[in-house]
């Protein structure tokens, strides 16, 4: 296995990959990588993208850079080998790295394999939290 950073010069390796919800887009891919606020870390393994984190560092202007950890997901034949403590760790030490002071990230209540992961990686679990979307941003 190896991590990578998504940068231009690896972004090539995510052509074809299957651990995305949909088929990776060029375009979307292009913008992604030019802005320098969305952050990813992948792995792949025998030229395969197995695994992948994705966030946001999120600017206000009178707090300090957060960073909103999106989307993390690795493909099940590779699921509890800890690459998604792995790829988690990867994205937020580079979030650090970018000033960011917070860092969050919401979940299902029944999602119990995210939850453990967020377990493991020390994350303090809140509660009280209600959820609002609009333009079906919560639709898969």
């Amino acid at each position: 296995m190896q991590f990578h950073d998504l940068t231009a010069e690896t972004a090539h390796l995510l052509a074809g990959s299957t651990v995305f919800d949909n088929p990776v887009d060029p375009a979307q891919l292009a913008a992604f990588v030019a802005d320098p606020g969305h952050l990813m870390v992948f792995v792949t393994g025998d030229e395969t993208v197995i695994g992948f984190a994705t966030g946001t560092v999120l600017l206000h202007p009178d707090k300090p850079p957060a960073f909103f950890l999106n989307e993390v997901d690795v493909a099940p034949d590779h699921q509890r080998q800890g690459i998604g403590v792995q790829l988690c760790s990867r994205l937020m030490d580079r979030a650090r790295a970018a000033g960011c002071k917070g860092i969050w990230l919401a979940t299902e209540a029944d999602n119990a394999p995210a939850r453990a992961l967020y377990r493991k990686l020390n994350a303090r679990e809140t509660t009280g939290i209600v959820v609002y979307d609009w333009d079906g941003a919560m639709d898969g």
